[in-house]
Formats: structure tokens, sequence, C-alpha cells
């Protein structure tokens, strides 16, 4: 790894789709929170919309503004090369993404996204991974509810466990939460590329090297009721034990042989099954591109749920992990999912990247491994919860 000097570039933080929902939100974060002396500006392809942004941001004069579209590599590189780390908010990612990531990865400056897109990952690692490791990039992918908590969650409950041993971790989930356009239109991406997704997790694994003695599984387990937390456990779908699973690759302290399972937590068993019957019905439907149009035009990119909305919702991660004769109850817990709690991840991990001293590591990583205890440290600072509920 040899990592490019970029300590003279102009800004040490970019947001890329900054008017966006999320985008603004972020924005809005890093005005609040940044530190005295940060560099950072706004970008997108509307040069207007990113300065009437800056002029409502407190302190937003000394904010940056720079124009780039998805539609124009160049502006992409001359973005990544402003920029000591670049965030952006700009999906379906797997459609817009990938020039971006390459432009990053060619100048060495940092990247983080917000994506619950699998095949988006792993095509940005076959084509990416290498050339960020010879510049020193870090490549971080779903830096929002998708997935820190669930990352960080499982790192911070390993370290509760005993080192040298095999360890499980179950992953529980509950939300009140509404949710955006631009997450619609993500999901709806994703059901319609069933095909392209399993492609792409094949190539991924043509190129990823073999774990030397150590083994690491995601099964996707099977609905039960689990008596641990009091709740029908119903298998979630999302790239969330992907991500847990890189990061156990990753790190030795997650023992030898490490499985992790993911789940929706729900109460009373008719809800479990609605919920499941019509995340069904929605997979179904997205095959077929007039209903997936259909289902799209209900709610676009940028709408998203208002300040009332969001300041009611909230969510709850709760982890059981055994090993070494030891099992522990641990829990991650926040506001609105979202949005808000999204915002803030997103902006603390940007912020980690540019400020803080983390572990020496470059291409694709995950949060867990580029900054897990520092940015397990901003998070909690910032009002998210990580705790012990309980050890046995």
């Amino acid at each position: 790894m040899s990592r490019l000097n970029r300590t003279d570039r102009p800004y040490d933080i970019v947001l890329f789709g900054a008017t966006g929902f999320v985008g603004a939100l972020t924005a809005e974060y890093l005005a609040a929170h940044a530190p005295e002396g940060l560099r950072w500006a706004l970008a997108g392809r509307d040069e207007m919309k990113l300065r009437r942004l800056r002029e409502r941001l407190p302190g937003g004069s000394g904010v940056g503004v720079l124009r780039a579209d998805v539609g124009d590599p160049a502006s992409l590189r001359r973005l990544a090369e402003h920029a000591r780390v670049v965030a952006t908010t700009v999906g379906p990612y797997v459609s817009y993404g990938e020039d971006l990531v390459a432009a990053c990865a060619d100048t060495g400056a940092d990247y983080l996204d917000l994506t619950g897109e699998p095949e988006f990952v792993d095509r940005m690692y076959v084509r990416h991974d290498a050339r960020a490791r010879e510049t020193g990039a870090r490549l971080v992918h779903a830096c929002g509810f998708d997935s820190v908590p669930h990352d960080l969650g499982v790192y911070f409950t390993v370290r509760q466990l005993p080192e040298g041993v095999p360890l499980t971790v179950d992953g529980f989930v509950t939300a009140d939460a509404a949710f955006s356009g631009g997450t619609l239109a993500s999901a709806l991406n994703q059901f319609a590329r069933g095909r392209q997704l399993v492609a792409a997790a094949r190539e991924r694994r043509r190129h990823e090297p073999r774990l030397p003695a150590r083994r690491v599984t995601a099964p996707a387990g099977a609905p039960r009721f689990a008596p641990e937390v009091g709740a029908w456990a119903l298998p979630l779908p999302t790239i969330d034990p992907q991500i847990v699973s890189r990061s156990a690759r990753a790190l030795e302290r997650y023992g030898p042989d490490f499985r992790y399972r993911h789940y929706a937590a729900v109460r009373h068993l008719p809800v479990a099954a609605g919920g499941a019957a019509a995340v069904g019905a929605v997979a179904v439907a997205a095959q077929l591109p007039p209903v997936r149009r259909w289902l799209s035009g209900r709610l676009r990119p940028g709408d998203g749920p208002d300040a009332k909305k969001r300041a009611e919702s909230w969510f709850r991660v709760r982890f059981v992990g055994e090993g070494g004769g030891r099992r522990v109850f641990t829990e991650v817990a926040g506001g609105d999912p979202g949005y808000d709690e999204t915002a803030k991840m997103f902006a603390e991990a940007a912020l980690a990247l540019a400020l803080d001293a983390l572990p020496p590591t470059a291409g694709q990583v995950t949060t867990a491994v580029a900054m897990g205890d520092a940015l397990t440290e901003r998070l909690r600072a910032a009002g998210i919860t990580f705790r012990v509920a309980a050890t046995r």
C-alpha cells in the first residue's frame, strides 16, 4: 500500500448528492457538528440548488460548492482530486455509482456511500479493490442504517466474548420508521436484478482470497420463535450479513469459526406472516417492468418522511453472542433509522476517516475494519446506544 499524498487537497470531505433527501440531512449534521477548521464542500449537478442549501446552513459561508455529474466521469475525477474523503448519497449505486468509485480508487481519495445493494459492492470489489490498495484509498460501502448498527453491533458483541474460540452471533432488528423514494427505488432495482446479483457474488468469490485456517459463515436461517428475545425471528434479506461476514473475514478477533444470522424481530405471529407476504409480493412485482414503474411512482427519489414522523421513529438491534462458555446480550439503539440516524452515521464515518487515527487499511473495507473503535465512540457521543444488556 502506497498512500498518495492527499494533505494538500482543498477539502477534507466532499458530500456528493448534497441536495437529495439524505444528502441535505447529512449536510445539516456536518454544519452543526463539524469541528472548527474542517474544510468541506457540497457537490452535485445543480450548482444553484447547492448554493441555496449552503445559504441555509449555519456557518455555510465557509462551505465549498463543486459541480459534478454522474453522467460526466471527468467531473467525478476532478471531485475526487479535490477531496481527502468523498461521501456520496447518489443511488441506486448499481446504476450511478461506479465512475465515482473508480475515480476515488485511482486518485487515492477515501470513499463512503449508503448502498444496500450487494451486487454493486461485489462488482466494486472485483473492479476497483486492487487499484485502491495501490493508492491507499479506503472504499467503505453501507455507511448508514445499512449496515453500521449491525456491523459495529456485532464488532461490539464479539469484543465481549472470549478470544480464540468459535463464536456465534444472532442479530434481531426492530424498528418503527418510514422510508424515502430513494430507498424504494434501490429496493425495487435490487429485487429486479436477481440474476445479476448472483453473478456478481460468484465473480467476487473467484477473486477473493480464501481464509487460511479460519471459517466465516452467514446462513439465512429459518423463521422461528426466538425465546432469547421473546419474538418471532424472520430472516432479513439485506446486505447486513454480508458486511458482517467481511468484517469477520478481515479481523481475527472474530475467532477461528464465526457464524452470524440476521433477523427481523416481530412480537405477533400474524404481523410476522403479513410482513413476509408483503416483501414476497413486492419482490415478485419488481420482476414486471410496468408494475415496477408504477410502484416507483408512488414515492419518488428525493421524497421522504417529514420531521415530525422522523422524530417519532426509532430502531433497536439486539444481539445474542455465544462462545467459550459465555453468553452475552447486547443492544444498539437510536432514533429514526433511515434518515436522521443514517445522516448521523454517514457524517460521523466521514469525519472519522478524515480526522481520526485509524488502523492502516486500504481497498474495499467495512466500517468495523476501517474505523471500528473510533466510529463506535463517535456514535456513542452522538447519542446512539451501544450497551451490554446481560451476560451469562
